[in-house]
């Protein structure tokens, strides 16, 4: 009988392809099969609670695959995948889990963080992991722009072209926050969902009222119709992180 294995895995998004796997196999999902298979010897198939995009990072992403061939307890688990995957890519702990949970279906929320850098230069540590934005930003308008997003919206606005229309775009936000400390800027949002580049989106969007383009009346209004938000400035990829998956 498969044993089902629930993972917590973090990952440098700037050395793969996303996580959904591709023909090149250089993917978050693509890398984990491949340890799994050296330690089990069979094909085991991975399943993410969501798929983050190319330079997207993760501090905790959650997926869960059904094991059978290897007796292995959790934490054996953790160290003998880690052994086989790249250091850029870490399953955090893992756990066995009831035969009906899914990283995917089971969840019912997550929270994603934003990092931009204001200042003219970058520390070299912070390169590839946050947006550049050398300009004044109003950290109060951004605060009250941010306010706006919080409650249950049509998002059909924030969110991007996959190649066919999203059928539901509807979410609920919790909670936004907007903090500043030097310059440095950290947006996080907790929500029940989140559409293609959706968290992408809403940060260029919440840059674009704090640097005067965007009026926060506009925004507003165009968040309560479910509207475009004009420009459709999607942030960089370097500066988001999925940070945790509720369940």
């Amino acid at each position: 009988m498969p044993k089902r294995l629930k993972l917590v895995v973090a990952y440098d998004g700037a050395h793969f392809a996303g996580w959904q796997s591709q023909k090149h196999g250089n993917t978050v999902q693509d890398q984990l099969e491949r340890a799994f298979r050296r330690i089990s010897g069979t094909a085991v198939r991975v399943h993410g609670a969501g798929r983050t995009d190319a330079g997207v990072h993760a501090l905790g992403q959650c997926a869960h695959a059904d094991v059978d061939r290897v007796r292995l307890s959790p934490l054996q688990w953790t160290a003998a995948l880690n052994a086989s995957l790249p250091p850029q890519l870490r399953v955090l702990r893992c756990r066995f889990a009831r035969p009906d949970f899914h990283a995917r279906f089971s969840a019912t929320g997550k929270v994603y963080r934003y990092q931009i850098w204001s200042g003219p230069i970058v520390p070299p540590l912070d390169y590839g992991r946050v947006w550049h934005l050398p300009r004044d930003l109003s950290l109060p308008i951004m605060k009250t722009a941010a306010a706006c997003l919080v409650g249950r919206h049509d998002f059909a606005g924030f969110a991007a072209n996959r190649g066919h229309p999203e059928r539901d775009t509807v979410r609920t936000i919790r909670r936004v926050s907007v903090r500043r400390s030097g310059f440095s800027w950290t947006l996080e949002f907790d929500g029940d969902g989140f559409l293609y580049k959706m968290v992408r989106l809403m940060v260029g969007a919440l840059a674009e009222c704090a640097l005067g383009k965007l009026e926060v009346r506009e925004f507003a209004l165009r968040i309560e119709r479910g509207q475009k938000t004009g420009t459709r400035l999607a942030a960089p990829a370097a500066g988001l992180y999925l940070i945790r998956v509720r369940y």
